[in-house]
């Protein structure tokens, strides 16, 4: 069943053509109910609004205007995000900030619900003020941890030396007599300093050329609140430490609840980890060796140098372990919390601290958000992969963030260029950024946040967001029926990342500086430049896949690629070449997997490497040549004859049918034929502006379906 829907929307340049195909009479009624709701899409597949409250300083009339404009614009709800103050307290004129989760704003927070329920709004409110969570209520001994490395001269001859001052929730771990000179030594060249004394670390024998000691410290990033309301700033909380987030869900948490009473959102939201330097908590030397098995503090100079052969895997280890605890004492408990309340804890999972992309599977409503380029690793494919993986039918992603600059510069053809690209990497579910809440007092444009786009009715061409709103609106619904039908999974080489970690790196001052700690800010590296291209390019789309999901899932994809990845936990290996035996493809690239991944495996990496070259029966050195590998090995589900780079489309399976969205992402016009993977079907076009369906004009051969496709600039089929 193919169909394609083709219209305009404003000006040439915004067309859309929804292609659907169909094999019966029995599947066309099945499509009937498909067809009726594409026409008339229900409200839950509604963009939605990030709602800024500044200061907060609301009045309930203007809440009710402002919510009543949107259900007036086809937008289906609000994300409820108080932020700093744009104006301070004048007496004079009455204008006042209303202090964060003070009585009157859980007021304000109890008309906005009430009032937004009358209208068949939905609303979620993100869990706190600013991001990341934290704020007034979370003490030093609970902000976000941090390991500190000082290190200090020592001259010949000298037999101590002065420890580090310790600052308010600091406390020494552990120290090395090591070589002044270098980030690379061997275990023999570093001594443990054991005796302190006075304030001073007593040196063990007399030092007879320079040498440096590194002391290692249990230390706070010292980070606030970005963006809090009057009265949330503070110290962003440790999260790696179970009892900072379960206090800040009793005094934020609760409070909050407090002022939904009887109608809790829909869901509390999670923004986008962003706990700048944070790589250690309180009692993580306890849990390491819990989880590890080995003591780390023996090893500790290993995540700020090259202590050689062991230093990647105790690296690894360090790593997995944030990971793990992130994990289990931040995102498992906010969920718990969200059920007990009756809500859904909706979160953007990647970032730092170090997530993983499994860890999606520890949320109720996985979302990303839209990478630089569609053609690369993006935290918007990352959600939706695990929401494949982990049957979860809605991916939202936050949506238009840097939409151009200044605020008012985005059109609706800006919007809907962004949008596709958002739908082709499997999202289906908008979060706009943003609606920001202006009062009458501001006068025109109005206020408006410091990132990127309004989308409100200060705009001057608000008046076609109902346009806009339904043409997204019925793409939204449309990717959420059937299932995703991506041939192709990537393996995502965590445990390389994880190995590639480090606690801090020396400035030109010689100073130890925190270094970035994140899984999915490592892909594109690890990935490289010419995968993802090689494979759109082809004619497949793709989605990403992890150690956690074919644990629990398996390989539900046709090919599995495997590029680049040096460390591979064995366990991993032996599932895919069970994998490989009930016939699906892997393909490995660039090398093979050779080791396995922590100091405690490192036995098992012989095996690692005999079973690498028994299962990876393809193996592509050069990735610029992936492309023709993968249509040697199954034919392409939508390949153009010319100007692949750019068209992207994305592919959704019904019980008898397919769904195809084609976008134009390029400013120039497309001109070309595709070859869809389908035969024997009739096709209509679906236009989602008018909601119009016609019959496909195509040949149909043997094993495809040809169309030909004349795209304006940003022009989108289905």
């Amino acid at each position: 069943m193919l169909y394609a829907v083709k219209t305009r929307f404003f000006s040439a340049f915004i067309g859309c053509l929804l292609l659907v195909l169909f094999a019966n009479s029995q599947s066309r009624n099945a499509l009937e109910d498909v067809y009726h709701g594409f026409v008339n899409p229900p409200d839950n597949t509604r963009i939605m609004m990030r709602w800024w409250w500044f200061g907060p300083a609301v009045e309930k009339p203007e809440l009710e205007r402002e919510l009543r404009v949107m259900k007036d614009a086809d937008i289906g709800g609000v994300e409820i995000q108080p932020v700093y103050p744009l104006e301070l307290n004048d007496p004079q004129t009455g204008f006042h900030n209303t202090p964060y989760l003070s009585n009157e704003f859980l007021d304000d927070i109890r008309f906005a619900s009430s009032t937004a329920k009358s209208l068949g709004l939905r609303v979620d409110i993100t869990l706190g003020s600013g991001w990341p969570y934290g704020g007034p209520h979370t003490p030093v001994t609970q902000a976000a941890g941090m390991l500190r490395i000082v290190g200090a001269a020592v001259a010949s001859g000298e037999h101590s030396l002065a420890i580090p001052a310790m600052e308010n929730g600091e406390r020494l771990i552990a120290a090395f007599l090591a070589p002044r000179e270098g980030l690379q030594f061997t275990e023999g060249d570093i001594q443990r300093v054991t005796d302190f004394k006075n304030g001073r670390a007593v040196l063990s024998e007399s030092i007879n050329a320079p040498r440096s000691v590194l002391f290692f410290i249990a230390s706070r990033t010292g980070q606030q609140v970005k963006r809090p309301a009057v009265g949330a700033e503070g110290f962003v909380l440790d999260h790696f430490d179970r009892s900072a987030i379960e206090h800040h869900l009793q005094l934020v948490g609760d409070r909050l609840m407090q002022g939904f009473g009887d109608n809790p959102p829909y869901a509390v939201f999670s923004d986008s980890l962003e706990v700048f330097g944070s790589d250690w908590t309180g009692d993580f030397l306890s849990e390491f060796q819990k989880r590890r098995g080995y003591d780390l503090i023996l090893y500790l100079p290993a995540l700020i140098a090259d202590m050689g052969p062991k230093t990647a895997a105790i690296r690894h280890d360090w790593g997995k372990t944030l990971t793990e605890l992130v994990d289990e004492r931040y995102l498992l408990p906010i969920r718990q919390w969200a059920h007990a309340h009756h809500t859904l804890f909706r979160s953007q999972t990647y970032g730092e601290p170090p997530v993983e992309m499994s860890a999606n599977n520890l949320v109720d409503l996985p979302e990303g958000e839209h990478g630089p380029e569609w053609r690369g690793f993006s935290a918007a494919r990352w959600a939706s992969s695990a929401c494949h993986l982990y049957s979860r039918p809605v991916t939202s992603t936050e949506t238009w963030t840097w939409l151009h600059a200044p605020s008012f510069r985005a059109t609706p053809l800006d919007m809907k260029a962004e949008a596709d690209l958002h739908f082709i990497e499997g999202i289906n579910q908008l979060i706009g950024h943003g609606w920001p809440y202006s009062p009458p007092s501001a006068g025109e444009p109005g206020w408006r946040f410091y990132a990127s786009a309004a989308f409100n009715d200060h705009n001057p061409w608000f008046q076609v967001m109902p346009d806009i709103a339904r043409y997204l609106q019925r793409i939204s619904y449309l990717m959420r029926q059937g299932r995703s039908a991506n041939d192709i999974a990537i393996y995502l080489p965590t445990d390389d990342a994880w190995a590639q970690f480090t606690a801090a790196r020396v400035d030109n001052r010689g100073n130890y500086r925190p270094t970035e700690v994140s899984i999915d800010r490592s892909m594109d590296r690890l990935l490289g430049p010419a995968l993802i291209p090689q494979i759109l390019d082809a004619g497949f789309n793709f989605d990403f896949i992890d150690d956690g999901a074919i644990a629990k899932v398996g390989i539900p994809y046709k090919i599995l690629i495997v590029p680049g990845a040096e460390r591979m936990p064995l366990t991993t290996l032996e599932r895919i070449q069970q994998y490989a035996r009930q016939g699906g493809i892997v393909v490995a690239t660039r090398r093979l997997p050779s080791l396995a991944p922590g100091l405690e495996e490192q036995a098992e990496s012989a095996r690692v490497q005999q079973m690498a070259q028994a299962v990876f029966t393809h193996f592509v050195r050069d990735e610029q040549t992936l492309g023709a590998t993968l249509t040697q090995l199954l034919t392409p589900d939508f390949a153009v004859q010319s100007q692949n780079a750019a068209v992207g489309f994305i592919h959704r399976k019904l019980n008898d049918g397919d769904i195809y969205f084609i976008v134009n992402t390029s400013n120039q016009p497309v001109n070309t034929q595709a070859a869809i993977r389908v035969s024997g079907m009739a096709g209509q076009w679906w236009d989602p502006f008018t909601g119009e369906a016609k019959p496909v004009r195509g040949s149909t051969g043997a094993n495809c379906t040809k169309v030909f496709l004349n795209l304006v600039p940003y022009e989108s089929e289905i």
